[in-house]
């Protein structure tokens, strides 16, 4: 009997299409191990949110694992020594992980190749990150070309099925109890409203996709309307790696479904993005907004953390984040305009604020669209683009959406409930004209030109 392989898992949580997995159970028994390492990220370790989203992941994969008489291992500490451990405990030698691109994992990537026979494979992107070049062999920094370039390449290979049979170790190393992990909020229990949102794991994820199978044909009319929520909601299941994008592209990609793989190649250019400017999520993109005169009001922040602005759809987001962990792709946009444009506060602060709080905070992703909208990153809006909340509510008919989000607002009719012009008792006024912050934040602007 050949000797255990250890397979290191970390945002891939899934058995199929698994290209780490699918080497791993070639090469002999398989010991699948998650370490929670929470040294390695320093400030960037998972968010409470996302915590909450990892504890069911994992014991999802744990349950599937078991199915085919396997298990998960769990540690927590630094990945190489706590794998180097695992590997002295079993007699391994060779580790089998899906390459990740955060700077941390890149990190603890090559600290683990100095310790023990590191095999990284591709599988959690449409293309590596950094494989889709321009004609001089650079990589793109503008979505446009890089999408154009990134779709010359596809479709993406076949998804790999499931393995039949995950074989065993002759003797299991220790491992850590999931619920000692403290990974669920208890004191309180914030998260309350996110097992009706949310089903984690790979039987979630795959779930979703066949719901979105039926809807992604109207997803380019649906996708702006809060109120019906038309995203595909699959952002969370891709970030943890419970579903490959290879597989979502090959469901989707006959189903007119462009405009959706437009958005699910964004992925791979935030990737990209980060591979070349690790550091994007503190550092702007564009220089001479370093110069640019931000505000550093506590109160301004912490109304708009908690959904005070007397913007109701702004509000109506901010509330759906802390009740959901996730917030509707429109209002997203919406809501980081206002705290950028119209409060003048550093976009890092709501970057922080949504790593925190997203069940779906991906480093690559929040870090690109922060930086798009507050038209600091390489590829973004112009500082001068200030999005209208009031216009941008009506617009897209976000009546209802505010009605479930904001419970001072339900008995407003249609024509009263975006800016309503007498405050219901309890909710709050503007916290600053429209007229005022888009004059304020263009003469911000204009100090860093």
């Amino acid at each position: 009997m050949s000797d255990p392989v250890i397979l290191w898992l970390r945002q891939d949580l899934r058995l199929a299409d698994q290209p780490a997995l699918a080497a791993a159970v070639h090469d002999g028994p398989v010991v699948p191990v998650y370490v929670l390492d929470d040294d390695t990220p320093k400030h960037r370790k998972m968010g409470a949110a996302s915590r909450w989203w990892l504890h069911h992941s994992l014991d999802s994969l744990d349950r599937d694992l078991r199915e085919k008489g396997s298990r998960l291992i769990l540690r927590r500490g630094k990945c190489d020594e706590e794998l180097a451990k695992v590997a002295e405990e079993v007699g391994a030698g060779t580790v089998h992980a899906i390459r990740h691109y955060e700077p941390w994992w890149r990190n603890a990537e090559r600290a683990v190749a100095k310790r023990l026979d590191l095999q990284c494979h591709d599988g959690n992107y449409l293309a590596p990150p950094g494989s889709v070049v321009t004609g001089g062999g650079q990589p793109y920094k503008i979505y446009t070309p890089f999408w154009r370039a990134l779709n010359e390449v596809m479709p993406p290979r076949h998804s790999l099925n499931r393995p039949r049979d995950i074989h065993a170790p002759g003797k299991w190393p220790g491992s850590d109890k999931l619920a000692d992990w403290d990974l669920l909020p208890t004191k309180p229990d914030w998260a309350t409203g996110f097992g009706k949102e949310w089903t984690p794991g790979e039987g979630g994820a795959h779930d979703r996709v066949d719901d979105f199978v039926d809807e992604v044909a109207d997803y380019d009319e649906r996708r702006n309307l809060p109120s019906v929520e038309g995203s595909s909601r699959l952002s969370p299941h891709l970030h943890f790696g419970e579903v490959s994008p290879g597989y979502v592209w090959h469901r989707l990609a006959d189903k007119r479904a462009d405009v959706f793989l437009k958005e699910l190649a964004w992925r791979d250019y935030a990737q990209n993005v980060i591979l070349q400017l690790p550091d994007y999520a503190s550092k702007n993109g564009r220089e001479r907004f370093d110069d640019l005169p931000w505000r550093t009001s506590k109160a301004d922040l912490r109304a708009w953390q908690q959904g005070r602005t007397g913007y109701p759809i702004v509000d109506a987001g901010m509330r759906q984040l802390w009740g959901s962990g996730w917030m509707h792709n429109r209002v997203r946009m919406i809501a980081a305009s206002f705290l950028i444009k119209h409060l003048l506060i550093d976009w890092r602060e709501g970057e922080k604020w949504f790593w925190d709080t997203l069940v779906d905070a991906d480093y690559g992703n929040n870090s690109v669209n922060w930086q798009w909208v507050a038209g600091t990153g390489i590829d973004a809006n112009m500082w001068g683009r200030i999005m209208a909340p009031l216009v941008q509510s009506e617009k897209f008919d976000a009546g209802d959406y505010i009605r479930e989000w904001v419970p001072e607002l339900r008995d407003l009719p249609d024509e009263q409930i975006h800016d309503p012009e007498h405050r219901p008792d309890g909710y709050p006024d503007k916290i600053i004209g429209h007229r005022e912050a888009r004059e304020r934040a263009l003469a911000a602007g204009r100090k860093v030109r």
